[in-house]
């Protein structure tokens, strides 16, 4: 996939499918070209300003609701066709959908993706990614898209590993975090700005039509 950056972009995929292996977990800096980082940046601020942007709910079906005690991000999914920056991440993602499948085996079938804007001072509690009626989402991605972030700021978002320990990953421009979705507890973190990324999901094939 040349449209990673550096200059191996075999060598980024064996990383994440190695950390992935043994930590569950891999956190990839500057995964992308800083221009595309800038321009889906762009977009979401965008996509924003046009309103386009809402409140992200929680929950399933009939249980949807909004809950700002929850979390406080506004968002909106992507679809191909949209913006070429964003059509060039979603192939990028399609390009780490097949490394994972030939690494891990894990039979991943398609991906969703949104951009997430949290306010200043919103937050996400500490959740899993997996609905507890459908197990489809396997592979949890974050694309973060702030550029200058400083730790000071806060907006980290704390992973919660399988020995009891934390880790937080700062939401700094072009870095990737990729975690197992059914084994991974997290939260986002309150930032004094604005905090930008897209989140996705690879799923897996599901019983039900969902």
């Amino acid at each position: 996939m040349t449209t990673l950056s550096g200059d191996n972009p075999s060598a980024c995929l064996a990383r994440i499918i190695d950390d992935l292996a043994e930590h569950g977990w891999s956190l990839q800096p500057l995964f992308i070209p800083p221009t595309l980082t800038l321009d889906l940046a762009e977009e979401c601020h965008r996509r924003a300003a046009a309103g386009a942007l809402v409140p992200a709910s929680v929950g399933r079906g009939t249980l949807v609701v909004v809950s700002e005690g929850v979390r406080g991000d506004r968002i909106q999914w992507l679809e191909t066709g949209q913006d070429a920056a964003c059509d060039q991440y979603l192939t990028i993602m399609d390009g780490l959908r097949q490394a994972l499948n030939q690494g891990l085996y894990l039979g991943l079938e398609d991906f969703e993706s949104h951009f997430a804007l949290y306010p200043p001072g919103a937050f996400y509690l500490k959740h899993l990614d997996r609905f507890r009626d459908n197990d489809r989402r396997t592979v949890s991605v974050v694309l973060y898209l702030n550029q200058d972030w400083q730790a000071e700021q806060g907006g980290a978002l704390r992973l919660y590993l399988v020995d009891g320990e934390t880790f937080d990953v700062l939401p700094q421009a072009g870095s990737l975090l990729v975690f197992l979705s059914a084994q991974m507890p997290h939260e986002v973190l309150p930032a004094t700005r604005e905090r930008l990324s897209l989140t996705g999901w690879f799923r897996r094939r599901g019983d039900g039509l969902f």
